[in-house]
Order: structure tokens, then C-alpha cells, then sequence
């Protein structure tokens, strides 16, 4: 799949979960008191470099550290562009 935007190093370009709609008790929340979910989906990899090997892929649903990366908006869509070493952990 041919995405838009191609990484430069170990950066990886992310697309971030959606936000949920409501409680768990069922309230549904205004657009300003919902909470930015910290997973994402990987949609486009760095070629890495000599010192820091990409490990994750297209496709992998990751955790990120909270105030990582920069957003972006390309083609309508919101996308961070971020370090490797901000993503914390690949979700099985």
C-alpha cells in the first residue's frame, strides 16, 4: 500500500485510535472532556538507521508516549509523525 507520507530515519508515522464517545457507565462525553487515546495504528515505517533498527511495522497497534510527535493533516486525515523511541510497547 502506497501511503503519502515516507518517513525520514527511525520516525514512524501514526494515526491515533478514536477518542472514546462515552463512560463506561454510559455518559456520553463532550468533544473537549474526551481523552486522547494513547494507542495508534502504525501506517508507515523510516528505513531506520546504523544505530537504531525499526521494530515495528505497517499495521502494528502501538502505545505512545503522551505528548510525543508532531500532528500533521494530510489527504483530510489527522497523522503524528513520531520517534521510535516514543512508541512504549507493540498490542498484541
Amino acid at each position: 500500500m502506497s501511503f503519502g507520507i515516507k518517513p525520514l530515519g527511525s520516525r514512524v508515522v501514526i494515526k491515533r485510535a478514536v477518542a472514546e464517545e462515552k463512560t463506561a457507565s454510559g455518559i456520553i462525553l463532550a468533544s473537549q472532556a474526551k481523552e486522547q487515546p494513547q494507542t495508534a495504528e502504525v501506517v508507515a515505517v523510516g528505513p531506520g538507521t546504523e544505530d537504531e533498527k525499526i521494530e515495528v511495522a505497517v499495521g502494528d497497534k502501538v502505545i505512545f508516549a503522551q505528548f510525543a510527535g508532531t500532528e500533521v493533516k494530510y489527504d483530510g486525515e489527522t497523522y503524528i509523525i513520531i520517534s521510535q523511541r516514543d512508541i512504549l510497547a507493540i498490542i498484541d
